[in-house]
């Protein structure tokens, strides 16, 4: 039986034991202790290391300024959501790092000087109880929604405490709800009961660190328990379906028995509903329950919207039916829903649009495309229950974003803001490429490209990857991107891999499980092909992944080290023989694979970026980074890479962020500070 101590050989194969035994055989497993004195010793000493290097270079004042002014400025998008005949909005600047949620009405939203009211000063709250409160939003009551269960986070991460906060007296509900910190998720069902999901005695929670136990909660503190799922499960999800006047029409609970696999069942049923095990909820309207299959069923397509009757559904009596089936190279992307109008987003050739659709005389309309730009990237920003109006953000690489106000009913949209250019795109144009990967199969990739630069392969490029999840990466306005990096000539280029949702769900399914190498090959190609057309070359090309992204730019480091001089490894996944056993890692099974599975174990083995590093070679030197308190992905996974590269003389760049969660939401002062790191690494390493 062969041991993964350092997996210096080639051609390992994985056995159920040797995935077991891992943990004795990892000489850094200790680093995966997140508050361990000795591990937050060695954090100290690579960050000081890093910081010499990366903030020292006289480049990186300018960076920083150049970002910080970006995250702070005062004419950015106040990004804004429907609540109580208005909207709101939740703001950090300078001033405010923790931030502040305000309130405006519509009319002055609409104006060029919104008379905010702040609702909940966060920088306050935090002084006051002595917390790092991140913001991670609230669900308020309709149809007054005056109030609100508000989610904090006490440094950043996933897990949150829930408080019942009244929006017009500005204070919180004394004796109100109260949920202490976890992984939870509530719902309102009326102005007494909610619906929640939560660990309700220590303990009881999936391997993956999510709840599996639903019960309704009164204002009074008791509980009836309506769903109870299994430790094997994922986790479990309440929804309550909202009719006319907010009331309650039904209890919904998603049992997520892998990440891609659910089961849905209304409160009181004896059966769960009759849908594929991949498939998603995604709205309820005019007593219709809508889905997103994921799979051929029933002679639905991959990829199908459809819905079911409530009322049938009760009876017994309901059949699924179809509201749109996207075809070969259109994917949906979000689903949601008006007074009256279902809306979708949709990517149509990695270009947007949105339509909306009505239930009338028992059927689906046909569908109303809204009057928004044309190729654009769509978002939908908030839909407003009262009424058919929504917000859509727009956006392109070079096309600043836009907010516009549209009627779902009528079709028309109007924008209400823009934000200013950012940085200088008249010396850029977007190409549109598609590079053939190792099974023939034909990848789209986008490159931001200088006008004047030469076909010779001296363009500093850096190219990002996702490649997972079935989230789609279409073209996206980054103005950091733009400021430091076209700004000084460089290149920008996303690779559209198999594993994202450009294509729906069959691009995503083509590299499940053991097919994953087919991702790395594909992100492989789009290098090869940009140095065949002289776009770059290898001493110009970086690559940057984060999260499900660090295992691709590892596995491409690893699998690939001549095609690139830089890879920037964020807030990663890279030990994937152990990454079910760190955070919440358990949950993504379905994606990757189980490592306590000999056969799992032996494909993932083939590719783990950790497991794969061999002495002799040359790599280029890495720059990895994490969050400390990251409850998503462990920061193990890039402090094992980083020691493990140190024991094998390779050098590299490691920095952990002690402050924040995965989604570097924290801080716009500590966001500029982590951007200008990234592009002074890149700069070194591309531009240089």
């Amino acid at each position: 039986m062969r041991h993964l101590l350092l997996a210096f050989t080639a051609g390992l194969v994985a056995t159920t034991a040797c995935a077991q035994n891992q943990a004795q055989a990892d000489p850094f497993i200790g680093l995966e202790d997140i508050d361990a004195p000795k591990a937050l010793a060695w954090v100290e000493g690579q960050n000081a290391r890093t910081a010499d290097r990366l903030e020292k270079d006289p480049r990186y004042a300018a960076f920083h300024a150049q970002a910080r002014a970006i995250f702070t400025a005062e004419d950015r998008i106040p990004w804004p959501s429907f609540r109580a005949g208005g909207v709101d909005n939740f703001w950090q600047d300078a001033e405010h790092t923790h931030g502040i949620w305000r309130h405006a009405s519509l009319a002055s939203f609409k104006t060029a000087a919104p008379a905010w009211d702040v609702t909940l000063d966060l920088d306050a709250l935090s002084k006051a109880e002595g917390k790092n409160w991140i913001w991670k939003g609230a669900d308020c009551r309709k149809p007054t929604e005056t109030l609100c269960l508000v989610r904090l986070s006490n440094g950043g991460g996933d897990a949150v405490e829930v408080r019942e906060y009244d929006t017009a007296k500005k204070v919180f509900v004394a004796n109100g709800f109260r949920f202490a910190e976890g992984k939870q998720t509530l719902d309102w069902i009326d102005a007494d009961h909610v619906l929640a999901a939560r660990e309700w005695t220590p303990g009881e929670v999936t391997a993956s660190g999510y709840a599996y136990v639903v019960k309704v909660v009164g204002r009074d503190g008791a509980t009836r328990e309506v769903f109870r799922g299994l430790p094997t499960d994922v986790s479990a999800a309440p929804v309550v379906l909202h009719g006319e006047g907010a009331r309650a029409d039904a209890l919904l609970v998603r049992r997520g028995i892998t990440f891609f696999e659910s089961e849905y069942r209304l409160v009181g049923a004896a059966e769960p509903i009759a849908l594929p095990k991949k498939s998603e909820f995604e709205a309820y309207i005019s007593g219709q329950l809508v889905f997103a299959l994921k799979e051929a069923w029933n002679g639905f397509g991959a990829g199908a919207l459809v819905s079911y009757d409530l009322k049938a559904l009760q009876a017994g009596t309901a059949k699924p039916v179809l509201i749109f089936q996207p075809g070969p190279r259109q994917a949906i992307q979000q689903v949601d829903a008006t007074d009256s109008r279902l809306v979708v987003n949709l990517l149509d050739e990695v270009k947007g649009a949105v339509d909306a659709y009505a239930f009338t005389g028992g059927k689906w309309s046909a569908a109303r495309r809204l009057a928004l730009p044309k190729d654009a990237t769509f978002g939908l920003r908030s839909t407003a229950g009262s009424d058919d109006q929504l917000f859509v953000s727009a956006e392109g690489f070079l096309d600043p974003t836009s907010l516009w106000l549209a009627d779902a009913a009528g079709g028309q949209a109007a924008q209400l803001k823009a934000l200013p250019a950012q940085f200088d795109a008249s010396r850029h144009e977007v190409r549109q490429y598609w590079a053939t990967s190792s099974d023939g199969t034909k990848i789209p990739y986008f490159v931001v490209w200088p006008k004047a630069a030469k076909l010779d392969g001296s363009t500093p490029t850096i190219m990002y990857g996702y490649g997972g999840f079935e989230i789609a990466k279409p073209p996206i306005y980054l103005p950091e991107m733009g400021k430091i990096w076209l700004e000084r000539g460089g290149a920008y280029v996303i690779a559209n891999i198999r594993g994202g949702g450009e294509f729906g769900p069959a691009w995503h399914q083509a590299v499940l499980r053991d097919k994953r190498q087919l991702a790395f090959d594909d992100f492989a190609a789009v290098a090869k092909d940009m140095t065949v057309r002289g776009l770059t070359s290898p001493r110009r090309l970086g690559i940057y992944g984060r999260s499900n992204g660090g295992v691709l730019t590892t596995v491409s480091m690893t699998q690939h080290p001549e095609l690139w001089s830089a890879v920037v490894v964020e807030s990663p996944l890279i030990d994937m023989l152990r990454y079910h056993k760190l955070s919440a890692g358990a949950s993504w099974i379905g994606e990757y694979g189980d490592p306590d599975v000999p056969a799992d174990a032996a494909f993932i083995a083939r590719y783990s970026g950790y497991q794969n590093l061999k002495p002799g070679v040359t790599y280029p030197e890495a720059y990895i980074t994490t969050n400390t308190h990251d409850d998503r992905v462990h920061p193990g996974h890039a402090r094992k890479f980083a020691a493990r590269l140190e024991a094998m003389g390779v050098p590299y760049l490691y920095y952990e962020q002690t402050y924040g969660g995965h989604a570097n939401d924290a801080d716009p002062e500590l966001n500029a500070r982590r951007w200008a790191r990234h592009y002074v690494y890149l700069a070194q390493k591309l531009m240089d």
